[in-house]
Order: C-alpha cells, then sequence, then structure tokens
C-alpha cells in the first residue's frame, strides 16, 4: 500500500489518516487531501473502510472515559503545579549564586583575592618555558 501526502490530487475512494485518527471520503477524482504538509494518508478499499469505520467509532468509545478522567485530573493539578512552579522559581530566584565576571565556575577554584599569589603565579614550568624561550630567541 502506498503513502499518499496531504495536498495531492487523489482518484475517488476512501483515505485513512494515522496521525488524525480519520477516514476521508474522496468522492470525485482529482480532489485535494486535506491536512498538513507532513500529514500521510493511506488508500483503504471500499470494504476495509466499511470494516474500519466500527472499529475507530468502538475503539473511541472505549477510550472516552480515560481521557475524561485524565483531563479532569490534568484540570484540578494544574493550578497546584503553577503554585509551587512560581514559589520554586522565586526561592531559586534567591538563592542563585551572583555571576562575577571573570570568575571561573566549573574548575572547582574560587577566584583570588586582590593582592593575593596563587600558584598560577608561581607556577615552576612557565617560568622554565620562557627561560627556554628567551634563550632560543639569542
Amino acid at each position: 500500500m502506498e503513502m499518499i501526502e496531504a495536498g495531492a490530487r487523489v482518484k475517488k475512494g476512501y483515505y485513512f489518516s494515522g496521525r488524525g485518527w480519520q477516514l476521508h471520503p474522496v468522492a470525485r477524482d482529482g480532489e485535494l487531501l486535506p491536512g498538513g504538509r507532513t500529514e500521510k494518508w493511506l488508500r483503504v478499499p471500499t470494504l476495509g473502510a466499511v470494516a474500519i469505520a466500527p472499529l475507530m467509532g468502538a475503539a473511541f468509545l472505549m477510550f472516552l472515559p480515560f481521557i475524561g478522567i485524565y483531563l479532569t485530573v490534568v484540570a484540578v493539578t494544574r493550578p497546584v503545579g503553577l503554585l509551587f512552579q512560581r514559589s520554586a522559581s522565586g526561592v531559586a530566584a534567591t538563592m542563585a549564586p551572583t555571576l562575577v565576571p571573570g570568575e571561573a565556575h566549573l574548575t572547582g577554584e574560587a577566584t583570588q583575592k586582590d593582592g593575593e599569589k596563587g600558584e598560577q603565579a608561581k607556577d615552576e614550568h612557565l617560568d622554565a618555558l620562557a627561560k627556554e624561550i628567551e634563550e632560543k630567541r639569542s
């Protein structure tokens, strides 16, 4: 079976979309299939459409109570979730450290205060490298 993109001109018959979960009848040759660019349609024989339509209705009726329960739970819990989200955002904003330009947050080392000499200034390797460069230049 061939998948046909939405917006294509098709022959008359029945077309099924898994994304929209719909069965679309096309009455005349050359009509356009509805839907967005990414939607795909499958041509279904007439006997297949007669079998699929009641199954789609039965599946909808079976899942309708679960859909209603889910939407009710979401409607009840959303205001509570938004309340906690606002308070958590406020706490996070007050607890977050302030940004200090030039400070290395991911190295695990504290920044040096003015007047302090850290290990970077005492690095013997850099001194040896500087001496080697001076020797090669002269």
